[in-house]
């Protein structure tokens, strides 16, 4: 049975508590923060619920405490004094969640079982390479690299949880991939995996589209219309783009995650539902948050497990396997057969930074394929970004002299070494014309 301390300096409160969670958990119970410290260091507790405002040390000392300690509780807080800004500093100090009194004990047990399960999930054992590629064989996802496998392993630590987790990383780091991993690792793996990409949702029918609507919400509402929220039912809801919501849809995802419901545009009750939320972002929503754009208090319980994604050029180990990986599906996908890469453009390919990440990787793969002029896909096929580095020619060339024809000279060949002996693309890199550069070449 998990154990848990409740901490108030108001007897009835921690009388109350007490019994009412004693039927489902060993708990145990202090007047204030010093006997709650005093008892955390002959007894680990799997949760702490504390009050703010105590004698002595607060409520948020103790959560200071508490983290510090090798089996990190749960920390949720309790206040009489209500407010965002109470309930965002609680979360900083490393809160689970808050509530203000008097106490729910139906929120309170929603709320402690959700963050008994977010604990659960950090401290799980690692997991070994062999499970880590469950699922893994039936998607675009490659894992050589170690940061690739970190990020598996964090997908799978949290999978069996409940808990919301924000994917972030670079546009095109294939955070989608990861959400729906996640999903088919639940025990949701047989509902739906829902994803919603909020960018691509104009801003007055991204409330609709997510809590729908009943007839008659608005002109043009002829029939009651689920929104994707209830189409996500028992599965997973995935959020892609999720710092592109509005203000107003913000104040309802904030509704959702504290309740467990949702109220369709016009409807007059709400709607219970059971869903594993998995959102994105390639913005900082902290910062965001800080300036305004992005609601505090929303962000603090969006981020409740936060896994970044690396972008390609952190992990250059799995370029190859990628890159065979696409060529294949579209050489498939065209009826060729026995289309590969070359040694040297897998050599360039695995050396260039990839701004655009995996995506631009598979745009690359199918255009080389459908391009192809053979079935060996050479340097013929890289166009002159693949040239390009942060100093693309200046690099290694031999000292400058006073002679400028023996500096044009030096140039002119880096460039041409570069790019294969390709003519063309050197001029480009050099941003000549192919003629001026024969010219040149000649003279």
């Amino acid at each position: 049975m998990q154990s848990i301390l409740v901490v108030d300096d108001e007897k009835h409160t921690r009388q109350g508590l007490q019994m009412a969670l004693s039927e489902n958990y060993d708990v145990s119970s202090a007047a204030n923060a010093d006997e709650a410290l005093r008892l955390m260091q002959t007894q680990n507790f799997d949760a702490i619920i504390t009050d703010l405002r105590m004698s002595g040390k607060s409520g948020l000392n103790l959560i200071d405490e508490a983290i510090r300690m090798p089996n990190k509780p749960a920390c949720i807080m309790m206040t009489a004094y209500g407010n965002i800004d109470v309930a965002v500093e609680a979360m900083k100090h490393g809160a689970s969640d808050f509530l203000t009194k008097p106490i729910d004990i139906d929120r309170l047990e929603t709320i402690l079982a959700r963050a008994l399960e977010k604990r659960n999930a950090g401290n799980s054992s690692p997991i070994s390479e062999k499970k880590s590629k469950i699922n893994v064989s039936n998607s675009e996802i490659i894992a050589e690299s170690g940061a690739m496998k970190k990020v598996l392993e964090q997908a799978l630590r949290v999978a069996s949880s409940r808990a919301t987790v924000m994917l972030t990383g670079e546009t095109g780091t294939g955070k989608e991939l990861i959400a729906e991993f996640i999903h088919k690792n639940s025990p949701r793996k047989n509902a739906k995996f829902v994803p919603v990409h909020c960018a691509a949702i104009p801003s007055n029918l991204i409330e609709s589209e997510l809590f729908g609507y009943e007839k008659g919400a608005f002109t043009g509402a002829s029939i009651r219309k689920e929104g994707r929220f209830e189409t996500a039912n028992g599965g997973t809801l995935f959020l892609d783009e999720i710092g592109e919501i509005d203000s107003p849809t913000q104040v309802k995802l904030l509704r959702f995650l504290e309740t467990r419901k949702i109220e369709r545009l016009g409807a007059v009750e709400e709607t219970p539902l059971d869903i594993r939320l998995v959102c994105a972002t390639n913005r900082d929503l902290k910062a965001m948050s800080a300036t305004g754009d992005f609601r505090e208090d929303l962000y603090y319980r969006l981020n409740v497990v936060e896994i970044s994604l690396p972008p390609l050029r952190k992990r250059k180990e799995d370029i190859a396997p990628l890159v065979n990986f696409y060529i294949k599906k579209y050489a498939e996908e065209n009826g060729a057969e026995n289309v590969s890469v070359s040694p040297r453009t897998m050599e360039i390919l695995s050396n260039y930074q990839w701004p655009g990440n995996i995506r631009e990787l598979r745009n690359f793969c199918e255009n080389a394929v459908v391009l192809r002029t053979s079935n060996i896909i050479d340097e013929k096929s890289l166009d002159a970004r693949f040239y390009e580095t942060e100093n693309p020619i200046e690099n290694d060339l031999p000292p400058l002299t006073f002679d400028k024809k023996e500096n044009e000279l030096a140039l002119i060949k880096k460039a041409v070494e570069k790019c294969g002996g390709n003519k063309s693309k050197a001029a480009e890199l050099l941003g000549i014309s192919r003629r001026t550069l024969h010219r040149k070449l000649k003279s």
